[in-house]
Parts: structure tokens; sequence; C-alpha cells
């Protein structure tokens, strides 16, 4: 009987490889479920196995077992259905962006997915923090990972998310130091947080860490024509916010991990309250309701700036996000598209938000791979 209540748990968890989760707790559950599945195909498979030594529920578990290693299992099986076409799709993406042959923008030692990579341990690499603003109430930092690779390079500018008002630039450092080991510098940075500071502080934020990234350039070995933004979450909608409106000729491309489009859209159908109270997390944000500021949420979505000269952008998304809806990237790459922008929306349909907490997982991979593909095109 006790094995049987156990398949049912890891039945129940596994799950959330193809239902959203509907609370707060359960969508923690399913970036582990999702992204670490073979610690779950292994729990799931010794319960199914000691079978051998249990005579009553033997069938019903063993049914119950089999179903639920499957389910585990196939974040793996859809990553490999996923990478078949990423290849290709990006490559017509951004056809004629690049100088060199077709095949020199995409990673030199790696394909979309593996399995073995599963396995795969990722190498810190150092970096040095350096102040790159002081207000008058506050100085910001950035956490700089030099290029392991010699000479002049391209930085990426990391946002980290947060709902605007937590997190630090140590959020997921792990993408940090495999873009420097492929040779990008990265700047990791802190920016002025809600409640104190709204919209569009942040995006403020950024364009002082490009002064003075461009300024120090020379001595951090930076080429400063070859910027480009990347946000996770909240720090997503800052960054396309910025590339958007900023109109920094440095800045070459923007990387929207499950960002916050459009905030008009986003604040009519609020997240599950047993996930997040995301109205109120966008009030304490921009600095009152949808129908008290409607110019401010105006202000401050992302796709109300995109026009026919916004930058190359890439999309990555999980279509079983519960705290910003998969819509956001839909309506955004629809908006590219009518502009006639290059861009590539990468859409995972089994993972959550902030699956790419393991690097090394199945969105882990494919992000990934992505993320060096558009960085290698765009700054060629």
């Amino acid at each position: 009987m006790i094995r049987l209540v156990l398949l049912l748990i890891f039945f129940l968890a596994s799950l959330l490889t193809i239902f959203k989760a509907p609370a707060y707790y359960l969508w923690l559950l399913a970036i582990a479920v999702t992204e670490y599945p073979l610690i779950f195909v292994g729990l799931t498979t010794l319960v199914t196995l000691s079978g051998v030594w249990v005579s009553s529920y033997k069938t019903p578990g063993n049914i119950v077992g089999i179903i639920t290693i499957l389910l585990f299992i196939s974040p793996v099986i859809r990553a490999y259905i996923v990478a078949k076409n990423v290849k290709h799709d990006m490559q017509q993406a951004f056809n004629g962006m690049h100088t060199d042959s077709s095949t020199a923008i995409f990673p030199k030692d790696g394909t979309p997915f593996d399995f073995f990579n599963l396995f795969k341990k990722t190498t810190a690499v150092p970096y040095k923090s350096l102040t790159y603003v002081k207000y008058q109430d506050t100085s910001l930092s950035l956490d700089f990972y030099s290029s392991r690779i010699l000479g002049r390079k391209p930085c990426v500018i990391m946002i980290h998310g947060g709902s605007w008002s937590s997190g630090d630039s140590q959020q997921l450092p792990e993408l940090n130091s495999y873009l420097a080991q492929k040779g990008y510098h990265v700047a990791s940075i802190n920016y002025r947080m809600a409640p104190k500071y709204q919209t569009p502080a942040p995006v403020e934020d950024v364009s002082k860490a490009l002064n003075y990234l461009c300024k120090h350039a020379a001595e951090l070995h930076i080429d400063t024509n070859k910027f480009i933004l990347l946000g996770r979450s909240a720090g997503a909608q800052i960054a396309l916010l910025a590339a958007y409106t900023l109109h920094d000729v440095h800045v070459k491309g923007v990387i929207d991990f499950y960002g916050p489009a459009d905030m008009i859209w986003g604040y009519s159908i609020p997240s599950n309250p047993l996930i997040m109270d995301s109205r109120g997390v966008m009030d304490r944000y921009i600095g009152g309701t949808y129908p008290q500021v409607p110019e401010k949420y105006a202000a401050c979505s992302p796709l109300e700036f995109v026009d026919k000269q916004s930058i190359p952008t890439l999309i990555i998304h999980g279509a079983n996000d519960v705290l910003v809806a998969y819509e956001h990237s839909r309506r955004l790459n629809e908006k590219l598209q009518q502009n006639g922008i290059r861009r590539y929306w990468l859409k995972l349909p089994w993972a959550t938000h902030g699956f790419d907490y393991n690097i090394n997982g199945p969105g882990g991979q494919l992000s990934t791979y992505a993320v060096e593909t558009f960085l290698n095109t765009i700054t060629q």
C-alpha cells in the first residue's frame, strides 16, 4: 500500500510536465520536475521495481509507475523534438545577417540538446564588481565577467528578474560564465527597484550602464559596437523597453526570457493569485493601477514601441509559464513580424517560468544554444 501511495504522489508531480502549476510551491516543483527529470525518473523507477518484493496492489502500482516514468521523461523527448528544428529555423530567421558561412553562427562544440549534457557540470568564471553609477541617494554596481578569449569582444548586459522589486546581479550566474567562456563579456547589473523606485528608473539604469561600459571600454576590452541586452522576467521587460526606446546605436540585439511585453494586456488578465498578485506587482512598479495611470502602462509596454527600426530580438518562453503568460511573447512576436524585424521565438511546450535555473536541463540547453547562436549572428 505504501508503494502505491508513493507512486501516486510521484504521478501527481509528473503531471506538472504537461499542466500548469496551480500554486506557488507547485510552480517551484514544476521547475525541478521539468529541468531535473532524471532524478524523478530514477526515484520512480526504484519505487516501481520494489514491486518485486510487494504483493499487494502490485499491478496497479506497476501501471502507475510506468505512466509516471513516461511523463517524467517527456521533457527530454520533447526537447529532442524541438531541437530538430532550432538550427534550421534560426538560420532562416536571421538569413543574410552574417557575412561568413551559414554554419559559422552556430555553436561549434554542441547540438541544441544532448541527453548526456544533462549530467554536465558548469564551470564558474570569476568576476569583478564595479560601481557604474552614483545617484544622490544610492549607487549601483555590476558584476563584470571578462571573456576568456582575448581581444576586444562583444558585451552582454544581463538584467535580472524578481518582479521589479527583488533579485540582484547574482541571479542565475551560470549563463554568465558560459558566455564568458565562449568569448563574450558579460555585465550583470543591479538596478533601482520598486516600490521605492518606479518605471522608467531601471531603463535609465541600463542607459547608465551602457555609458559606463563605453567609457571604460579600453580597459575592459569591450567592442562598443556590439552590446546585447538580455533580461529574464521583469528584467526582460526592462531589456525590451530599453532596446526599443533608448535607440542606442551600440546595442545590436535584445534577448527576452519570458518577459511581460504588453503591460496593458497583462493587467487585464492577472495571474493566478495562488501564484502571484500580478496586479499588485505592477501597481508597485508602475505607480498605480491601470485605471489610475493608463498612460504609464502604455509607456512601459515594450511592444508599444516596436517599429521598423527596432533591433533583432530573440524570444524564449515556456508554454506552461504561470507567472508571465505565454501570450506576452505571442503578441511581441506578432508585432515584430508586422514591422519586418528579424526575430526568433524559441517555444518550449513543457517549460515553466524560470526553467533556465538548470542551464543543463532540457530547457536550459535549448535556450543556451539559441542565445549563443543569436549572439554569434548579430555580432559578426
